[in-house]
């Protein structure tokens, strides 16, 4: 296999805000892995700064494995691969996670099926995806619910003194909605009690990552006095961090770009479902290409929030998208999207 890689920049349709900082771009790299036939396998790594990785560290990372990638001829040999990607320099979750994709998506074109299929699955069994908010001015967030008019599952990012506010207006343009709410780390053990207790009254799905990620015991303080079910996003990384996390929280949020890639997540979900753990699959703002590779494990799903594609000004890849909160897949082989 030829490993090649480049960076690109997407550009967000509005500024996007969370507790820990807001941005109107985010860069990726995109990932090709050629085989012999000059089929191509397509990966978009999403370095996300939180979780120490840059563009320039994807790309140190990728000329790392591309000793190990292009001396092998087997994208089926994925589990080895990934491995000794791992290995070879620790971390770089994103990186891991593009070079993943691309190995299912190249192994979905060699033998013409999508990935969804190689795994078993049936996309029609997904759950719909919420559509994300940002941070903003109450005003400007009865706008942004207007514009989502299509999505019946909205997901608020909250975490200012304006939580109650912003809430009232959403339920003011979308009172028969489903609507979960996302702290990104914003609160302590007792703010987040104080917190949940108020936010509860506009009739929440769930509470995502209320504490900052260390602080296991202070979730499981939270869980057992909230109203509302507390997910884990920034608490759990890989399928290490779930058993510690059983009886501390009432779920978790998967993302590749965290976790390392498909089978790792894979792991994941297998884990979170043996201690009785409900599972979400989530996404940071990328392309289709990116949210597509999640998208196929999106039917082993409680809950989805695949709409970072819906988020951009422009997708760069066309064959998935999210039409009101229900994910489509085209049915091509592999991940199923090309670069426009």
């Amino acid at each position: 296999m030829k490993l090649h890689y480049e960076v690109a920049e997407l550009r967000t349709k509005h500024p996007f805000t969370i507790s820990t900082g807001s941005r109107e771009t985010h860069p990726v790299v995109w990932v090709r892995l050629y085989d012999s036939d000059g089929l191509e396998g397509w990966g978009e790594a999403n370095p996300v700064a939180y979780y120490g990785e840059t563009p320039e560290t994807v790309c140190a990372a990728l000329e790392s494995f591309r000793r190990i990638l292009e001396p092998s001829g087997d994208p089926f040999a994925i589990l080895e691969i990934e491995a000794a990607c791992e290995a070879d320099v620790g971390g770089n979750a994103s990186a891991r996670a593009a070079v993943s994709a691309a190995l299912y998506d190249l192994m979905g074109k060699q033998l013409n099926v999508p990935v969804y299929r190689l795994l078993g699955l049936d996309p029609s069994q997904a759950a719909r995806t919420s559509f994300t908010i940002g941070i903003d001015d109450p005003e400007v967030i009865r706008q942004r619910v207007r514009e989502a008019a299509e999505y019946p599952i909205l997901k608020i990012k909250v975490g200012t003194r304006h939580d109650e506010e912003v809430l009232t207006v959403v339920r003011e343009e979308a009172p028969e909605k489903i609507i979960r709410v996302d702290a990104n780390t914003a609160w302590t053990a007792k703010q987040a009690l104080a917190r949940i207790e108020k936010l509860s009254v506009f009739d929440l799905e769930f509470v995502e990552q209320p504490l900052p990620a260390g602080d296991i015991e202070g979730l499981r303080f939270v869980r057992e006095r909230s109203p509302l079910p507390i997910i884990a996003d920034e608490s759990c990384i890989t399928s290490k961090d779930i058993p510690r996390l059983a009886g501390v929280v009432d779920g978790i949020n998967i993302k590749l770009a965290k976790c390392g890639g498909l089978s790792e997540a894979l792991r994941m979900i297998h884990t979170a479902r043996a201690h009785n753990m409900s599972v979400m699959i989530g996404c940071m703002l990328e392309s289709s290409l990116g949210v597509a590779a999640a998208a196929q494990l999106a039917p082993l799903s409680d809950y989805a929030d695949l709409d970072g594609a819906a988020l951009l000004a422009e997708d760069p890849f066309s064959g998935f998208d999210i039409s009101h909160g229900w994910l489509h897949l085209t049915g091509e082989p592999g991940l199923g999207v090309s670069k426009r």
